[in-house]
């Protein structure tokens, strides 16, 4: 009897040990952030009209149509005139940059983000057990990742990570590489750091689908530093809630939407085919498939599976109204995604992207706002732009405790990657907008591009030509060429 009493009460034991364990793993796989920190370049590092405009005239492989596209482009991207180009570009060397230009755009970002973000954390950097860097389009060697390691004198037990290739998706394929990293190593910290490089990669030539990359894309980048000590929990900003990533590579027309690649006459440049629309769609569909139903509650969920077999009822359309035009007139099958997220920072890849996802989601101007005022203020800065729109929305006190912020990023590749956040508490800290917010959101768009250089449409290929002498003095005035 006595010997059953000792196995129970050793068994009772052993099973509170377990769930303890558990309970202890647990809490040890939340992924907080902690700070993150937006770089904003330097002011002579901003492209305005003008200086756009004696950027384009330098590349004298460019005919009147190229112009033309070139201006329709720009004027319908969202940009302001206060985005930021990198210096090689500025100084007029965009046809031969150099290893150290490349250095010097990424050595900028890295030293002024990540010093900002030690000193306004406290957290020094010798207490970093994990680092992730991505920077798609520069993989030197010794790798990025190990410059900053050197800089900032890092431990040697650190666990360091250096991605490449991964495009404007890339911060969430980080963000998730440290949620599993997490799993394995309590209360560490990590910092990702997420940017891009445009100076060596500027295109000089004349294709039309790779010219585009130059009017999309601008300088910038974020340093993040997370945590999943559970003791930092009142000092976090974010509790990353799930994170969901798609690739649809296997689908030869997505693969190759868009690739870095060489024109016919051999200059290198990153080409966005015409079917990049079509292979983003897919795969933001196949994205939102599998994270809908880990964010959304289970009434909206189950409402739209009743809306979804009504459709099948007699007397019902396929849109899921009804053809009597009686009450149940109007009703769309289609989840409605504001019932479970509060916040909605999309990847500023254009003005065409946000509008198409804006209208997928069902979205208001509100929601949108983020996203189309750090694309006119900031341009797309790629894998970085997520955080520029997050930042916004600090900085417009718009984040308040137990709040739910969905990302939903796209890249090459094709990849759509989306996650979920929660606001740990009240936001309303100074950041990358703190000197501009005031001026947002604005009442127009409109960049002055179309002012100045609208002439171009108004050019023929006989007049563009006899006035091709006087295009320098043009575009450093305000003077139009006479008609032929």
């Amino acid at each position: 009897m006595e010997l059953l009493v000792v196995a129970t009460v050793l068994a009772l034991f052993y099973a509170l040990f377990l769930l303890w364990r558990l309970a202890n793993q647990w809490r040890g796989q939340d992924c907080y952030i902690l700070h993150y920190e937006c770089y904003k370049p330097t002011d002579d590092r901003k492209l305005d009209t003008q200086l756009c405009g004696n950027i384009i005239h330098r590349n004298k492989t460019l005919g009147l149509e190229a112009y033309k596209f070139l201006l329709k482009a720009i004027v319908s991207s969202g940009f302001g005139e206060e985005t930021y180009g990198p210096r090689n570009v500025l100084q007029g060397r965009e046809e031969t940059p150099t290893l150290a230009d490349g250095m010097l755009e990424m050595e900028e970002f890295f030293f002024d983000s990540l010093d900002n973000l030690f000193s306004k954390t406290g957290v020094s950097p010798s207490e970093i057990d994990i680092l992730v860097v991505n920077v798609s389009m520069f993989a030197p060697e010794p790798s990025l990742a190990a410059r900053i390691i050197n800089h900032y004198k890092l431990r040697e037990d650190i666990k360091v990570y250096n991605i490449s290739g991964m495009g404007c998706s890339a911060s969430l394929i980080s963000i998730n590489l440290v949620q599993s990293i997490f799993k394995s190593h309590k209360k560490a910290f990590a910092v990702v750091v997420t940017s891009e490089s445009i100076g060596p990669h500027w295109y000089s030539g004349n294709d039309k689908s790779m010219i585009l990359a130059n009017c999309l894309f601008r300088s910038g980048g974020c340093s993040i530093l997370l945590t999943n000590n559970p003791n930092l929990r009142h000092r976090a900003m974010f509790r990353l809630k799930c994170l969901v990533r798609t690739h649809t590579g296997a689908n030869d027309e997505a693969y190759g939407c868009a690739i870095q690649q060489e024109d016919a006459m051999g200059r290198p440049g990153f080409y966005l085919s015409k079917n990049l629309p079509r292979a983003a769609t897919r795969a933001f569909v196949e994205n939102l498939r599998v994270i809908a139903p880990k964010i959304l509650p289970s009434r909206e969920l189950l409402r739209y599976v009743i809306v979804s077999l009504s459709r099948f009822l007699p007397g019902c359309k396929k849109d899921g109204s009804s053809s009597t035009g009686g009450k149940g007139a109007g009703v769309k099958v289609g989840v409605n995604f504001k019932t479970g997220v509060d916040h909605f920072c999309l990847h500023t890849g254009g003005k065409a992207v946000i509008d198409g996802v804006g209208r997928s989601l069902g979205l208001t101007e509100h929601d949108v706002e983020p996203a189309r005022m750090t694309l006119h203020r900031f341009g797309n800065t790629s894998a970085s732009s997520l955080w520029y729109v997050l930042a916004y929305m600090e900085a417009k006190k718009r984040l308040r405790e137990g709040d739910r912020v969905l990302m939903i990023s796209f890249g090459g590749g094709f990849k759509c990657n989306s996650c979920l956040w929660e606001v740990v508490r009240d936001l309303e800290g100074d950041n990358v907008w703190k000197e501009c917010i005031a001026t947002y959101p604005r009442k127009t768009l409109v960049n002055p591009f179309m002012d100045k250089f609208g002439w171009i449409n108004d050019q023929t290929e006989e007049t563009f030509r006899s006035n091709e002498s006087l295009h320098l003095q043009i575009l450093n005035s305000h003077i139009q060429p006479a008609a032929a």
